[in-house]
């Protein structure tokens, strides 16, 4: 979700020097006489990077020193509030670049974030193992009971302190240069993973030349198919494994066997043995990061993460994980028998394969609930779904937002909203929503600028949502799954998390906060698709304007809990992979694919050759590592929240103020726990969660309550 590049870079900013003679002409290096000093896109060359990220890169050295070298003493604002503000080119400079790499990228340009990206390393392994830096902030941070802070000041201090420590400063001699040797590395591994599983992804295709292989798709896939084959100057239709592409293929299509091959690739990427393999590197990482846990105190890589967790240990990750598996296995077994009988009288052959269950699960669902989930996508045009979000916040929060045709864009397909607060801007958003061989699969948040009030100079966020969503074809727009709907819903959470935040410093603005808790406003906003009172806000037919069935709303909802024991305990898998590789104490023998099916508790048959790890880029290259558990953690806190919404109004102007001000607007200012309990009022029950998911019935669940 959050930039790659936030990982190895400092949030700093002191005075900004002039741009050296001779880079002049480079307009990463030149102030931006833009509107809200956004990217200027259309001047930016693949060319610039490399000489601006150097000059940078000794800009914020010089700005670094000087902190250092000033004769008085350690302040607050002349230590830890100096650091914030000394590397804002640097920045800004890698946000554009990360950012691009990710959504529009090209073989150039990643040759480019690979060469840079150890640079980048060194620089910051220079400032957070710098002594004589970290001495300055040991004294401040000694001196803090005595200081006059405010929370938000008192959060910085000890996350600058910890972040020092957390990334080696105390090691001596050997291990020092260790550390700094790995964190380069681990950084290129990271990248090189990201651009493996782009390339295997883009690398095959399904070419389809006779109709009856296409029995059982929905017709707006079949088009887009058509259309995906005339663009690639080929008869026929042609599928490919971005998700709108493969997940209708998959669940839709009669064709077994191409079913088979589409899953098989889908679940190989990265484990082809193939120049794009993975393998080589998910061994390296977990035992580089094994290494860099050990030498500063730690037994693993997962109690290292932890320590800076909701859930700070392992021992309370591993029972979390338990307790939730224990309560969801009985309904998922139920889920796989139920599926699995369906399946046996439609002629399956029994255990069911992987490649065969949406499919199976899909039809069942269909006749449960007298209901095609396809039915839907008439009524949820991409267009009028963004409006419906757009509106909601709007009635939610007073939030507008006004697009605009003089931001600059570095795609075609993005487009550009300033948001506003009444009169008050709040920042700019960029939408990217469709698939394209330059971007990566999957749907995130990221930032060109976070938010920030150095000094009174108050700084709005540039916040980006990427999506894989289905394409228009011909004069049909895009039409939306329910699923692509939520998804939306859930990145523009997080896009809406650093858009409504307001604190003083950077580090802590927007989705700047633990990990575990990070996913919690996303997902709390997923529970509006469920709602009638919202969706029919929005949901009209693309074609008659007519507004979405009733009876199609309920059932919607009759089919909410639908495979939700299947659905938890895959989720858990992936948490439990996420665990295996990083309570390691020694090196992984033998291949990756053998080593996860060893780990998992699956319910379905293991395929040979397929893997998961070996794309699951969350946790090598997306900042999850130990930390995929966050999204069932913040699932408990979501339906917990949204259960008070329920109570008092899911339109409720007060409610969602009180979210907005007591967590959204507070960024990292301040632990996850006491934010959930000023706006609860209590600590979080996990029954909502268990009743949203048909694991135990409706249960008392308390109020907040006034303190």
């Amino acid at each position: 979700m959050k930039n790659t590049a936030k990982y190895i870079l400092i949030m700093t900013i002191v005075a900004i020097a002039q741009p050296a003679a001779g880079q002049s002409a480079n307009p990463l290096l030149q102030e931006w006489n833009t509107p809200h000093q956004t990217p200027p896109f259309s001047k930016i060359r693949n060319e610039h990077y490399a000489p601006a990220v150097k000059e940078a890169i000794k800009e914020a050295e010089g700005n670094i020193q000087r902190i250092i070298r000033q004769k008085e003493a350690p302040t607050f604002e002349n230590t830890i509030v100096a650091m914030q503000t000394a590397s804002e080119r640097l920045d800004r400079i890698c946000n554009v670049m990360f950012n691009l790499n990710e959504c529009n990228t090209n073989t150039e340009l990643q040759n480019i974030v690979m060469d840079l990206t150890p640079e980048l390393t060194r620089f910051s392994n220079s400032v957070d193992m710098n002594p004589k830096l970290f001495e300055r902030v040991k004294t401040v941070y000694d001196q803090r009971d005595k200081l006059v802070l405010t929370t938000e000041q008192r959060t910085l201090l000890e996350k600058t302190y910890k972040g020092f420590v957390r990334n080696g400063v105390n090691l001596k001699g050997k291990d020092r240069k260790t550390y700094a040797r790995n964190s380069e590395r681990l950084s290129q591994l990271s990248q090189q993973m990201n651009r493996n599983v782009l390339a295997d992804n883009n690398n095959y295709i399904l070419h389809i030349t006779k109709s009856e292989d296409l029995y059982g798709l929905p017709e707006n896939v079949v088009a887009a198919a058509q259309a995906e084959a005339q663009e690639r100057g080929m008869e026929g239709w042609v599928f490919t494994l971005a998700y709108p592409s493969y997940g209708p293929f998959i669940t839709y299509a009669d064709n077994r066997e191409l079913r088979e091959q589409m899953w098989r690739a889908y679940n190989s990427r990265g484990n082809r043995g193939n120049e794009n393999d993975n393998n080589e590197i998910i061994r390296e990482m977990t035992h580089l990061r094994y290494q860099q846990a050990k030498m500063l105190g730690y037994e693993n890589y997962c109690e290292y993460v932890l320590s800076d967790r909701m859930c700070d240990t392992p021992d309370k990750l591993a029972k979390f994980l338990t307790d939730l598996y224990s309560q969801a296995m009985p309904f998922a077994k139920k889920d796989l028998a139920e599926v699995s009988e369906f399946a046996q009288r439609l002629g399956a052959t029994l255990p069911l394969q992987r490649w065969d269950f949406s499919y199976y699960s899909e039809k069942l669902k269909q006749q449960k609930y007298d209901f095609d989930q396809e039915l839907l996508r008439p009524y949820l045009q991409m267009e009028k779904v963004r409006q419906g979000i757009f509106d909601l916040y709007g009635r939610l929060y007073g939030i507008t937002f006004r697009e605009t045709n003089n931001i600059e864009v570095y795609h075609p397909d993005v487009k550009v909203y300033e948001v506003m607060d009444g009169n008050r801007f709040m920042g700019v958003l960029y939408l990217d929503m469709h698939p394209r061989a330059s971007k990566r699969s999957g749907a995130w948040k990221t930032t060109f600028r976070e938010q920030s009030n150095i000094g009174g100079k108050q700084i709005r966020p540039l916040v980006q949502v990427v999506c894989n969503f289905s394409k228009p074809v011909g004069d049909k727009p895009s039409l939306l799954s329910f699923d692509e709907m939520e998804t939306f819903m859930h990145e523009f959470g997080h896009a809406m998390h650093c858009l409504l935040t307001d604190c003083t410093y950077p580090s802590l603005s927007g989705t700047s906060v633990k990990r575990d808790f990070v996913e919690m406003p996303s997902q709390v906003m997923e529970n509006w698709c469920y709602e009638p009172e919202f969706l029919n806000t929005f949901a009209r037919h693309y074609l008659t304007n007519d507004t979405i069935p009733g009876d199609y709303i309920r059932k919607i909802k009759a089919a909410e809990k639908y495979l939700a024991g299947w659905l938890c305990v895959r989720q858990l898998n992936l948490g439990w992979i996420d665990l295996a590789f990083h309570t390691l104490n020694e090196p992984i023998e033998g291949r990756i694919d053998e080593y996860e099916h060893s780990r998992m508790k699956e319910l379905q048959p293991i395929v040979k050759g397929t893997c998961t790890s070996t794309a699951f880029t969350h946790i090598f290259a997306g900042g999850y590592a130990s930390g995929y558990y966050g999204y069932k953690w913040a699932e408990v806190l979501d339906a917990d929240i949204f259960s008070k919404f329920k109570r008092e109004g899911i339109f409720n102007k007060a409610t969602a103020e009180s979210f907005r001000r007591e967590i959204l607007s507070k960024g990292g200012t301040e632990h996850p726990s006491v934010l959930f309990r000023n706006f609860m009022g209590r600590d979080p029950d996990n029954n909502a969660l268990l009743i949203r998911c048909g694991f135990i019935q409706e249960a008392f669940i308390p109020s907040p309550t006034k303190h």
